[in-house]
C-alpha cells in the first residue's frame, strides 16, 4: 500500500455504531411493455460505511481526530477504517475472541513495547485470485466453517461473502462482492477478525465537529470506498 494512507485508530475513536453497505450497480435496460423497467446487476459497486456517535471527549481523542481532518484535508485523502463486524466474523464456535499482541518471530519487541497482532481467525487464499474474480477459493485453517454473509479484506480491500459455491475439505469456494481490487496471492492470508477498507470522506466538511459543552461530544463519519485508488493500481499509476 502507498506510504501516505493513514489507518483509523480502531481502539481509540470507536464509534458506537459501524454500518457497512454495499452499494451495488446495475443497469437498466428500458421498460418492458408491461410497465416494468429491469435492472441488472454488474460485477461493480463500491462500499458505503458509516460511522455513528464517534466519542471526541477528552483531550486525547479530540487531538487525535482533528490531526486526522488536518492529514486528510478533505475527501481526497485516503484512510484505511476498520470495520467493527465482529457479530458476522467466522468466530470458531461464535465465541468472539479479541487479538493479541505477540512477540516478533525474535521474540522481542519494537523499541516502543509493540509486538504484531495475532487474530483467532486464520483463513489463507487457496490459488491465484485475479483483478476482476467474483469467486475465490479460502482455506481454513481456524475459523467457523460457515463463511456466508461474512467480510474480510485483504491490503484494505473490503470483501463480502454470499454464497458458497462448493466444499472440498477445509476448502470453501464461494462467490464474493465487490470485484477483486487487487491480484490476491495463492497463501495469501485475508483478515477476519477486523477487517477494513480504503476510503475517502464522502465530502470536504464530512469531519465537522465542535465543542459540546457539557464534554460529551460524538459526531458522525461518512465514508466511501477509494475505489480510485484500485483503479489506478490496476493502471500500474501507483
Amino acid at each position: 500500500m502507498a506510504a501516505d494512507i493513514i489507518e483509523w485508530p480502531g481502539d481509540m475513536l470507536v464509534p458506537g455504531e459501524c454500518r457497512p453497505n454495499l452499494v451495488p450497480f446495475t443497469r437498466s435496460g428500458g421498460r418492458s411493455l408491461g410497465g416494468v423497467q429491469p435492472s441488472v446487476r454488474t460485477d461493480l459497486g463500491y462500499w458505503s460505511i458509516e460511522y455513528h456517535d464517534v466519542p471526541l471527549y477528552g483531550a486525547d481523542r479530540m487531538r487525535t481526530f482533528e490531526a486526522i481532518k488536518d492529514i486528510l484535508s478533505g475527501s481526497s485523502g485516503r484512510i484505511a477504517i476498520p470495520i467493527y463486524a465482529s457479530d458476522r466474523a467466522p468466530f470458531v464456535d461464535g465465541i468472539v475472541v479479541a487479538p493479541v499482541v505477540l512477540p516478533h518471530d525474535d521474540d522481542a519487541y519494537l523499541d516502543d513495547d509493540t509486538g504484531y497482532l495475532q487474530g483467532a481467525i486464520s483463513i489463507v487464499s487457496e490459488g491465484v485470485t485475479p483483478i476482476g474474480a467474483t469467486t475465490m477459493q479460502l482455506r481454513i485453517i481456524e475459523g467457523d466453517p460457515s463463511l456466508s454473509g461474512t467480510l474480510f479484506s485483504f491490503n484494505h480491500a473490503l470483501y463480502r461473502i454470499g454464497q458458497v459455491l462448493a466444499v472440498e475439505g477445509d476448502v470453501r469456494t464461494v462467490r464474493i462482492s465487490p470485484t477483486v481490487r487487487e491480484l490476491i496471492p495463492d497463501g495469501s492470508s485475508l483478515e477476519f477478525d477486523r477487517p477494513t477498507c480504503l476510503c475517502n470522506l464522502v465530502d470536504d466538511r464530512g469531519m465537522d465537529n465542535g465543542s459540546n459543552m457539557t464534554g460529551q461530544e460524538s459526531v458522525s463519519v461518512s465514508f466511501y470506498e477509494d475505489t480510485n485508488y484500485w483503479n489506478m493500481l490496476a493502471l500500474g499509476q501507483i
